[in-house]
């Protein structure tokens, strides 16, 4: 395979993944206050599918590091067509919410095989192969492909919904098994090598990968303070993206589906702007610290304006501005964290980021969630936005680290960007050799 060919299948897998995850997102919260469910029951419910993914990161980390990042991806699927299908039938049911909140304990299994399976699979394929650009190049146009996929997504199931709330989870199905054909014969392991690990000596190898986590994660200060970013703009996000369509709804004094469609898919086409910034924003600027501490900033100033709007026309613009930032900083990021893990070791210090950023989602949204039930959405969203903007604090000191990874390399860092007139080498070359910094306090 070649680097190109690497990218497009990444691209395709990426597009397909999340136009079957994002048919819903618009539509979950309705789906399960229709269901019956009180609106913290509802956040309840999606902090036992966050806290799944707390859960299982480890275990199947250690899947996506022996099996492979193939098998991984293709439990995935599999996993999340067989919840998808549980939500449905419990629906129909009308089941409670600890039945809802058992489902979404298998759909955190099954987003876990995903969560970091894919991202090691195209870096390591990528060195592989020879490729010789930036990593945020390749990721931007992950960002942008899936940004167009929820874009999609978002819209058709709030057209969907409209119709009947259980519709978009009828097509996500029908769109994971799409996905599921492309990637048993499309996508391979390539720059890994797979070993047999049996169930007798799997509880030692999910020792031995926790103890890597720690030592490439946790030790290292550098993606400690990203794994610190993670767990606290996630801890928020998670939140944020599950309560807005009762707040707009109520702003905009109506319970019309569709309405939270389009405003789902003008999340999408947000985060797509944001994504397509970054490449412009790199001309100005060489670091990618500088990167995110705006981009936290901001986020964090819109949410707060999200929060105190009395009115639909002011809200929606604060919430775009908000989710577009997210699309800036989540490359960017991606990028730095990448180039401070080596090769063997990517999917487990990943799926560690994946983890943090899931225990904060479950504090964010039983904590928040409680003081929608207790005040308002609104106030929760003032309150989260103020917490978030600690991010600014370990994006500070990472920064003050000097890190070659806060370099932008290459090209895309324009001609009078510092990375690009220091002549920083390739992503290949890059220094991953992990600091040993027990003793230091973030």
């Amino acid at each position: 395979m070649t680097s190109k060919r690497v990218t497009r299948t990444y691209l395709l897998i990426a597009g397909l993944y999340t136009l079957s995850a994002s048919l819903i997102w618009g539509v979950n919260t309705l789906f399960l206050l229709d269901a019956g469910l009180s609106i913290f029951e509802v956040f309840v419910a999606n902090a036992f599918f966050t806290a799944g993914m707390v859960v299982f990161e480890i275990p199947t980390g250690v899947v996506a590091d022996t099996a492979g990042r193939r098998v991984s991806f293709l439990l995935s699927l599999i996993v999340l067509i067989v919840g998808t299908i549980g939500y449905l039938l419990l629906a129909e049911a009308g089941a409670g919410v600890v039945a809802f909140s058992a489902v979404s304990v298998v759909l955190g299994l099954g987003f876990t095989f995903y969560s970091g399976a894919v991202e090691a699979w195209v870096v390591d394929a990528l060195n592989a192969t020879g490729y010789t650009g930036t990593l945020d190049q390749v990721f931007v146009r992950g960002g942008m492909v899936t940004g167009g996929a929820m874009l999609v997504g978002t819209l058709g199931g709030g057209v969907l919904g409209s119709i009947d709330l259980a519709i978009p989870f009828v097509a996500r199905v029908v769109f994971l098994a799409a996905a599921l054909g492309v990637a048993a014969f499309a996508m391979h392991d390539i720059g890994f090598e797979t070993r047999r690990v049996t169930a007798r000596e799997y509880p030692a190898e999910m020792r031995r990968t926790a103890r890597t986590g720690i030592r490439y994660g946790w030790t290292n200060r550098s993606i400690r303070l990203l794994l610190v970013v993670s767990l606290i703009q996630m801890g928020i996000f998670t939140w944020a993206f599950y309560a807005w369509p009762p707040l707009l709804l109520e702003l905009l004094d109506s319970d019309a589906v569709w309405v939270a469609g389009a405003v789902a898919s003008g999340i999408a086409l947000s985060m797509m702007i944001g994504n397509a910034l970054v490449g412009w924003l790199t001309k100005f600027c060489g670091r990618r610290t500088t990167i995110m501490l705006w981009a936290v900033g901001i986020s964090g100033a819109a949410a707060i304006v999200v929060g105190v709007a009395d009115s639909f026309w002011i809200a929606l613009p604060a919430l775009l501005i908000s989710t577009a930032t997210i699309g800036v900083m989540t490359p960017v990021k991606q990028s730095y964290l990448n180039q401070l893990i080596p090769s063997e070791e990517r999917a487990t210090v990943l799926s560690v980021d994946s983890m943090s950023g899931s225990v904060g989602g479950v504090v964010g949204q039983v904590g928040l969630g409680g003081v929608a039930g207790l005040a308002s959405i609104g106030v929760g969203y003032v309150i989260g936005a103020v917490v978030s903007l600690v991010a600014l604090l370990p994006l500070g000191t990472l920064r003050r680290r000097n890190d070659t990874a806060d370099l932008i390399v290459g090209t895309a860092g324009g001609p009078n960007a510092a990375c690009a007139a220091q002549g920083i080498p390739e992503i290949a070359a890059v220094d991953t050799t992990p600091r040993r910094e027990t003793a230091d306090v973030t």
